[in-house]
């Protein structure tokens, strides 16, 4: 059995040792302790990996490129802070869907060092990973060395979330807030289209919702449905919002019935004041959870993402802008397929039928259609075109499950914005999708 150990966070980034492989949990459960002072070493260290996902810290250590030579970061899923620091060139993207993150990057690079978040342990000496289980649990079982910021700060939470002080190796006490993400107003856009997508779900569905504008729409839209379920990768607040208004119960569920099952949460203090010690939330690992077999078994499964842009067959662009990472795959694969494995499952792909885009030459915002011919060059392609089910504007929502080339094209002109319906005719009759 390991000892465990009170110590500094300075103490615990003096642990770090050139070449190591660094895991650190994702999200809300960010060790910003370790992350904030991990730079305080760059001088005695060379070619350190940190790994991490959805970060919410501005760590010097990779904010700042005077640390390169020391420091690299490989992530999982982007954010703004991410996208701002790869300029630096030592960022780098590890593409994956989100069931298989843990276990293919144990395959590639076990972590010596693993540092989370976790809430104080219990009087049985239990601690609770509180708000992740991406692939946190996983890592906690594998790394040489474990490190958790121990935190009164946030909830305690259940499902696969504990594990005993003897597993820990040093402890850091931490007083800091939970991170929150507000609640984005969904605008005249997202209302339209959360409408359309909310008209697909049936009484007793089992949903699967992200963050925005969008996703807290179709939440909106369904507070008069009943007995809904909860399969989710991300448990959010909208989510909360509609097992208060009674909408949701898990009643109908036909796996875990009546939990509120999910891999991760993030949103508002009443999300996780809500979330703390109630039981009837589940917190399963990523691996099980995002898993398309899993998902598959809840009847009446519905999962609702977003994307950047869509090509005329269907391929579905969405954490990357050209070639420049934006975001990540996450669990858009994950759910999209899970979701049509089920027994009268259905898939949504959501987008604004334009954007604003800054032209190079002028400078000047150029409006754009984001249903395109084809995808920009060096686009990734996050979810195939075969395993793409329903797509939703502000214009229409369309079916391409089994339908042909020529079908998909012409249904998602359809849906496009009537200004470039025209030309997107002529770029499919050029590429042969359509004949005149």
């Amino acid at each position: 059995m390991k000892t465990q150990k009170w110590i500094t966070p300075e103490e615990a980034v003096r642990l770090v040792q050139t070449n190591d492989d660094i895991v650190v949990a994702s999200a809300a459960n960010e060790p910003q302790l370790f992350m904030n002072h991990l730079h305080l070493v760059a001088d005695l260290v060379k070619n350190v990996t940190v790994t991490n996902c959805l970060p919410v810290t501005n760590a010097p250590f990779f904010v700042d490129g005077a640390y390169t030579s020391s420091f690299q970061l490989d992530g999982w899923f982007y954010t703004n802070v991410l996208r701002k620091a790869h300029e630096h060139g030592n960022i780098s993207f590890i593409p994956n869907h989100l069931h298989l993150a843990g276990k293919k990057r144990l395959y590639h690079k076990p972590p010596r060092i693993f540092v989370t978040v976790a809430t104080p342990p219990d009087k049985h000496g239990y601690l609770s990973l509180s708000l992740s289980n991406i692939y946190e649990k996983e890592m906690l079982e594998k790394a040489d060395i474990v490190i958790v910021e121990v935190n009164p700060n946030f909830p305690r939470t259940f499902g696969e979330m504990e594990f005993h002080i003897s597993t820990v190796d040093y402890l850091i006490k931490a007083d800091y807030l939970a991170p929150i993400i507000p609640i984005a107003e969904p605008n005249e856009k997202d209302t339209i289209i959360g409408n359309f997508i909310a008209s697909k779900i049936n009484d007793g569905d089992t949903i699967q919702l992200g963050i925005g504008g969008i996703p807290n729409a179709v939440a909106r839209a369904l507070v008069h449905k009943k007995d809904l379920g909860i399969h989710t990768e991300m448990f959010t607040t909208g989510m909360m919002e509609l097992i208060k208004a009674g909408a949701i119960t898990g009643n109908q569920k036909t796996l875990h019935r009546k939990k509120h099952v999910c891999c991760f949460a993030y949103g508002t203090q009443e999300l996780y004041d809500f979330i703390d010690d109630n039981p009837s939330v589940m917190i399963l690992n990523g691996s099980y959870v995002n898993d398309p077999a899993i998902m598959g078994l809840n009847d009446n499964q519905v999962s609702i993402n977003s994307t950047i842009e869509v090509d005329l067959t269907g391929q579905c662009a969405s954490e990357s802008i050209g070639p420049v990472q934006f975001s990540g795959t996450g669990g858009q694969s994950d759910t999209a397929v899970g979701a049509q494995n089920a027994k009268n499952g259905r898939s949504f792909i959501s987008l604004y039928s334009t954007a604003l885009v800054k032209d190079p030459e002028t400078g000047q915002r150029v409006e754009t259609s984001k249903i395109v011919a084809t995808l920009k060059l060096g686009a990734a392609v996050s979810l195939s075109r075969n395993d793409v089910d329903h797509v939703v504007t502000e214009y229409g929502i369309v079916s391409l499950r089994g339908t042909n080339i020529m079908e998909r094209v012409q249904r998602l002109i359809s849906i496009a914005h009537p200004k470039f319906r025209d030309q997107l005719r002529k770029d499919a009759i050029q590429l042969g999708y359509l004949h005149e």
